[in-house]
């Protein structure tokens, strides 16, 4: 859970208000076909521009909800300056662009309707010059122009199937809660081959536009194939899975680019400028938002603790920390609650249309001053059974609930009940002052290899890593003079 949300509560219970989800499939236009400014061919559109902006601006309100921003003011003013200049040379120029730096770890970049474009930091991370960040910007671009999203949504539309959507938190029990998140659902289209490969021949077209060095696209696809599906406590999938990248994908841009008309004298890349950006950024998971440790999970920003049912698949998101049972038919979920009181919040979640409340409890949970009850909710897909919590902790109110189906629900509930309680207040200075590894930029004094810096300069990332995000082997040489990124901090002391 992210610590702003203090100051701006999310509501409990996401998946039960998404009964009245957005409706982003309606007022389709009549069926027909376009043709394409961006590729110059006929396409399958069933969504106007004005259409497309507006699922776009939904999409981004709950990317900013769900996900969060990099909270760097710096970063958010720069990275949207940098994709204007490449929006401006595409064949959509007028559409109303903006460009984000998301607060995840993972390495990905992803785009929605109507121009809104999103790079995690992880993936800044990763990058070693602002050519290869046009690179990746440019391809997202390519999807937006080419409308790749709303091709697809036609499609569907088309067939008769929808949206088909997915939960940042909480898929595993979607067909028990109705939960239709279909904002957030268009990050999970799947594009085909030919799509990847046309945002790849378009996002080249842009950064030869803007006069970056299009060599450096190749260089990006290296550093994304050595990374593997591993990076846990994402919020997002991870580019593999929205990206697809055959083999040949290196070698069709290396072609391409060798086949272009120009010679690259006077193309820009801007490593180091790039490079001195990333001085201080957070690397990896940042532990202030709350981390697992086993069954605990602790939260030194907010100062609490939880301890979650063990051998649970745990999700620690921007508005909720979420546990679910090796069977995935039940959760344990916590998240900040509106209202004033416990009192006040109970009270608005047992009146919500379709849950059925029992008798509220008052009582005092670790000091603090709590109301429960059981509920039943029913719901499209059968009735969930569970008990809610509610517990007033510095200024706050957090939400604690366990549910799964009617029919489960007598097997977990001692399980859950025990999670609900174990929220506590966190006072150990070690956690509540734990910080998050953070990129050093390093000028080398002589020359050496990454393998030969970490014996002399600690780091809490492994040599393998460090290679990696500065884009070399581990017995590379290194000219003196160069800038790398160095990984400082203390070890990760969590599991996420």
């Amino acid at each position: 859970m992210a610590q702003n949300e203090v100051k701006q509560p999310m509501p409990i219970l996401s998946f039960m208000r998404s009964r009245a989800a957005l409706a982003l499939l309606a007022g389709f236009t009549v069926a027909g076909c376009a043709i394409n400014p961006a590729t110059g061919k006929n396409q399958l559109m069933l969504v106007s521009e004005s259409q497309e902006v507006a699922m776009g601006r939904q999409a981004d309100t709950a990317v900013i909800a769900t996900i969060g921003l990099y909270p760097d003011a710096t970063w958010q003013r720069y990275i949207q300056q940098f994709g204007a200049r490449l929006a401006a040379v595409s064949e959509r120029r007028d559409l109303p662009w903006t460009f984000r730096v998301v607060d995840d770890p993972a390495v990905n970049a992803f785009a929605v309707p109507g121009g809104f474009i999103y790079v995690t930091r992880g993936l800044l991370s990763h990058l070693t010059s602002e050519a290869e960040l046009a690179s990746v910007v440019g391809h997202e671009i390519g999807h937006v122009t080419a409308r790749h999203t709303a091709a697809e949504m036609s499609k569907q539309q088309l067939m008769g199937l929808g949206l088909a959507v997915g939960s940042m938190a909480s898929s595993h029990v979607a067909r028990y809660a109705g939960l239709a998140d279909q904002a957030l659902g268009i990050l999970y289209l799947k594009f085909s081959r030919d799509d990847e490969s046309q945002a790849d021949e378009l996002g080249l077209r842009y950064m030869r536009r803007a006069n970056y060095d299009p060599r450096e696209m190749s260089a990006v696809f290296r550093v994304l194939e050595q990374l593997t599906a591993a990076q846990g406590g994402s919020s997002l999938p991870t580019w593999l899975a929205t990206h697809p990248s055959p083999a040949n994908r290196i070698t069709a841009i290396s072609a391409q680019v060798a086949a272009l008309p120009h010679g690259f004298s006077g193309t820009v890349v801007n490593r180091d400028p790039y490079l001195r950006r990333l001085d201080g950024q957070v690397f990896g998971e940042n532990p202030r938002d709350g981390f697992f440790n086993g069954g605990r999970y602790f939260h030194p920003a907010m100062r609490f603790q939880l301890t979650l049912p063990e051998g649970w698949a745990t999700h620690n998101g921007k508005q909720a920390v979420v546990a679910v049972s090796p069977a995935k038919d039940a959760v344990v979920e916590l998240s900040l609650a509106q209202g004033k009181s416990a009192d006040v919040a109970a009270r608005a979640f047992l009146a919500q249309q379709g849950i059925t409340a029992g008798t509220m409890s008052r009582a005092r949970v670790s000091g603090l001053p709590t109301v429960s009850a059981p509920f039943e909710a029913a719901t499209a897909n059968g009735t969930l059974r569970g008990t809610v919590l509610f517990v007033e902790y510095r200024g706050a109110v957090f939400g604690l609930i366990g549910y799964a189906p009617e029919a489960n629900w007598p097997t977990y509930q001692a399980t859950a009940e025990r999670a609900l309680l174990s929220f506590q207040p966190l006072t150990d200075p070690g956690i509540l002052n734990v910080q998050p590894q953070r990129l050093d930029i390093v000028t080398l004094t002589g020359r050496t290899t990454i393998e030969a810096l970490a014996r002399q300069r600690p780091s809490p990332a492994s040599a393998a890593t460090l290679a990696l995000i500065n884009q070399v082997g581990l017995q590379t040489p290194l000219a003196a003079g160069r800038l790398i990124k160095w990984v400082v901090g203390q070890p990760v002391p969590y599991t996420n």
